[in-house]
């Protein structure tokens, strides 16, 4: 006599999720268990898990030959989640358990010998897409409870041991249900006016705030090219619904979620060390790749400390997800695409032995052109916004006033942006840097003598095309900050100012 149940999970590849079925079958033949559909070497050895977990929660295992199938089939399938899922779908083929609730329900959770529900990692993208193939119900480790109950039009339910999936399956006792979600507070920021002086490279920073730009700061230790940097995330406007969604879920993958507070509402802000590896950077990994750095920096800023010591391999691996906002990994499993887009914000000292001051640089011309040309030109070709600061003269800002705060430079950030939202609503784009160049030159088109300075900057190899959509993006951030309704020719010359090489 055979014995065939079903249940449901789901399997992400990359942060999208693709629903899977487990079929336990009871087969004649000596005991034993078979797991098909591409496991990897943590999912093989989910038959073991899951025996001793039925065994020590006192439900019955079968003395049969088991046949337990993933589908679909040629899906690669990682990791743990799929221990209850397989669990579940045993006793069903066994008739420990009814089988009428896992009709429309997907189960997610890695089983402890002794039968515990341990936490997963990917839990928001997994409900996101059962949700979207039309389930109705979700069975999820109960530290898992809060990241799960940001997903509405899913009926939740916790499970602290496998025996409380099983009394639910049998209406016997009810799941934990996620508890209602209170606001947050809002983050604490670091403030703008703690930055002394540096009134250049704060406009440019608030320049890239408003139109979301990448930027470099040049200077020598010690001037604030760091601190500005991690003011930037202060300066953005709070992330959508979606995007908090689409972010957290990144962060999900990754298992960086706080369980008291999973949902990310502002604007991430990532630093990794220039001694990080490409992998590290833009995700990699054996099967099937990981996210790396500059996609959990995706809606938020990527901050890369020290640029010339990254080396040139790291740093032109960016380049892809600068100009189209995503990065493709290709590996033995599959490939994946995860988002980035973000801004990128570089920091550099402009030789080796960076002196307090330049006038005490002890470094010979060539050595440097050789550092700083660790920077190629493609990459910064990319790179909208470049000031060259100086070392601090004064502790106190000239005039006795104080620095803006940056409530007050967010207020016009904030003006900016929904002046840019409200002029490219009908084409999806946000904010300024994200706007074609074709869109800016026929549709946007500025006239002959706004554009002139621009045109004699083509012509004489100053800028390259590429440059000169750039400098247009640039352009419209200044008027909106500005609050006219078009360009001007004094914008476009600030634009072109702000991407001189001999800032470089």
């Amino acid at each position: 006599m055979s014995g065939l149940a079903r249940a449901w999970s789901v399997a992400l590849l990359g942060i999208e999720g693709r629903l899977v079925e487990i079929e336990a079958d009871l087969g004649a033949g000596l005991p034993g268990t078979k797991l098909l559909g591409l496991p990897d070497a943590g999912l093989r050895e989910a038959k073991d898990r899951v025996r001793a977990a039925v065994r020590n929660s006192r439900q019955p295992w079968p003395d049969r030959q088991i046949t337990i199938g993933l589908s679909p089939a040629n899906l690669p399938k990682m990791g743990s989640g799929y221990d209850l899922g397989i669990a579940v779908a045993v006793l069903a083929a066994v008739g420990a358990v009814p089988a009428t609730k896992l009709r429309g329900a997907v189960l997610l959770g890695e089983l402890a010998l002794d039968g515990r529900v341990r936490p997963v990692r990917g839990v928001l993208p997994a409900l996101l897409a059962a949700r979207k193939a039309g389930m109705t119900h979700a069975v999820v480790p109960v530290e898992s409870l809060v990241e799960a109950g940001l997903v509405d039009g899913l009926e939740i339910g916790g499970a602290a041991q496998l025996g409380d999936v099983v009394g639910w399956l049998r209406d016997e006792l009810a799941l934990s249900r996620p508890e209602p979600r209170s606001p947050a507070a809002d983050p604490v920021v670091p403030d703008l006016a703690d930055v002394v002086g540096q009134p250049e490279a704060r406009w440019a920073l608030e320049v890239a705030a408003a139109g979301g730009h990448h930027l470099l700061f040049i200077g020598p230790p010690g001037v604030g090219k760091t601190m500005l940097a991690r003011r930037l995330p202060g300066l953005l406007p709070p992330l959508s619904p979606e995007e908090s969604l689409e972010v957290t879920a990144v962060h999900s993958v990754r298992g960086l979620l706080s369980p008291s507070e999973p949902l990310i509402r502002t604007p991430p802000f990532v630093a990794p060390h220039h001694s990080v590896s490409v992998a590290a950077l833009v995700g990699g990994g054996t099967g099937l790749a990981v996210p790396g750095a500059v996609t959990q920096a995706h809606r938020g800023v990527l901050f890369l400390d020290e640029a010339c010591e990254f080396g040139p391999e790291r740093l032109e691996s960016l380049r892809t997800a600068l100009e189209e906002g995503e990065i493709r990994i290709a590996r033995q499993r599959g490939t994946v695409c995860y988002p980035a887009r973000f801004q990128l914000v570089l920091a550099t000292n402009p030789c080796p032995c960076a002196p307090a001051r330049e006038a005490d640089c002890s470094c010979p011309p060539a050595a440097r052109r050789r550092y700083l040309g660790r920077l190629s030109g493609p990459l910064l070709d990319r790179v909208d916004l470049r000031v060259r600061m100086r070392p601090v003269t004064a502790m106190n800002v000239a005039g006795g006033g104080t620095p803006e705060p940056t409530e007050v430079v967010r207020t016009r950030v904030l003006r900016a942006r929904e002046r840019a939202e409200r002029r490219w609503a009908g084409h999806g784009w946000r904010s300024n840097a994200e706007v074609p160049g074709p869109a800016l030159r026929r549709e946007y088109r500025l006239s002959p003598g706004v554009t002139a300075l621009l045109d004699r900057g083509l012509r004489c190899g100053a800028v390259t095309a590429r440059g000169a959509d750039r400098c247009l993006r640039i352009a419209w951030t200044l008027s909106d900050l500005a609050g006219v309704d078009r360009p001007e020719d004094e914008h476009v010359a600030a634009a072109l100012e702000f991407r001189d090489r001999r800032a470089v």
